[in-house]
């Protein structure tokens, strides 16, 4: 009976022990958490131009040496640009006017001879430090007032990478290439799908990617300009699908155009997901467990006459005459 007792009470004082070291050893932790709470958290500030007048030197100081470089000087371009009315503007100060509105006060870059460090260079600015730049001009139009959230922004692209306040080679924004030149430099999956047989035409300048993405930025996946289910974007041109309808065809309010249509293009006609009709309605009009879209009824045997339900559903985008969509 005491050699059982004695075993049992060791290990009751062993596991004591090793519940007191766990203490011990999170106690430490916990605390320096607490302090860690405490300590104030290093945010990124919003860059905050300095007011006072005498930091500043005006665009003509900077002509004095940066006019006639033309891999680094860029105030002949400056001068031809919509930048250039800033210097006009006698409502604001001077931390609004000319280069200094991007670049910060020049005065302690003067004094310095030219000294680079005392003056916001663009050259090796993160993209977040460029846009919040520009934004402080640029950000209360609903064109811009949404890149902070965009996806370009995310993945580090900022303001320059597709404008340039002194070479822009389209005079209109301010950009580096006209779209979609522009665009492919990145989005090459896409470039690829504007040289199918049926597209929209983008290449030949007809359609622009801003007519349907807002390259700034939103509150829509793809950066699109509306959802799918509203499909503003779709409806500015084709504006005879737009409705409203008697009878509307679910899929189009539900998952929109892209329901049926790849829209950037495709192999198949109409930029069709599929090449048979028939085959692209039996993905929502086929028999299934699930309540859903009505079948197709039983004498659709799918011979050649009805492998194309459009020849007789011609109102395929909506009706006000028939729920079947057989008339307009």
């Amino acid at each position: 009976m005491s050699a059982w007792w004695n075993f049992h009470l060791s290990s009751i004082l062993l596991s004591l022990a090793g519940f007191l070291c766990s203490v011990l050893l999170v106690l430490p932790a916990l605390g320096q958490q607490d302090k860690d709470k405490t300590k104030p958290t290093r945010q990124s500030k919003a860059y905050e131009r300095p007011t006072d007048p005498a930091l500043y030197v005006g665009s003509e100081t900077c002509k004095t040496c940066h006019e006639d470089m033309p891999s680094k000087g860029f105030f002949k371009g400056y001068e031809d640009s919509p930048h250039y009315v800033t210097t006009l503007d006698t409502k604001k100060g001077p931390e609004w006017h000319g280069c200094e509105a991007c670049h910060g006060p020049g005065m302690a870059h003067v004094d310095g001879g030219g000294d680079k460090s005392q003056i916001f260079s663009f050259k090796n600015a993160s993209a977040k430090e460029i846009s919040e730049r520009c934004l402080g001009c640029h950000t209360y139009g609903e064109e811009h007032s949404n890149f902070a959230r965009s996806a370009h922004l995310q993945n580090n692209v900022s303001c320059t990478d597709c404008h340039s306040p002194h070479y822009s080679k389209e005079s209109q924004f301010l950009m580096k290439e006209k779209q979609p030149l522009l665009c492919y430099g990145c989005h090459l999956e896409t470039k690829q799908q504007f040289t199918r047989t049926f597209h929209h035409r983008v290449n030949e300048g007809m359609v622009q990617c801003s007519d349907c993405h807002n390259p700034h930025g939103g509150f829509q996946t793809r950066q699109l300009r509306a959802t799918a289910s509203q499909d503003l974007v779709c409806f500015k041109c084709h504006t005879d699908k737009q409705g409203p309808f008697a009878f509307e065809h679910e899929a189009v309010k539900v998952e929109g155009c892209v329901a049926c249509h790849t829209p950037h293009g495709t192999s198949n006609p109409r930029l069709l997901k599929r090449a048979q009709v028939n085959l692209l309605c039996l993905e929502c009009h086929a028999f299934t467990v699930d309540a859903g879209p009505a079948a197709t009824p039983t004498f659709h045997n799918l011979a050649q006459k009805y492998q194309a339900c459009t020849l007789c559903h011609t109102a395929i985008h909506g009706s006000n005459t028939n729920k079947f969509f057989f008339t307009p």
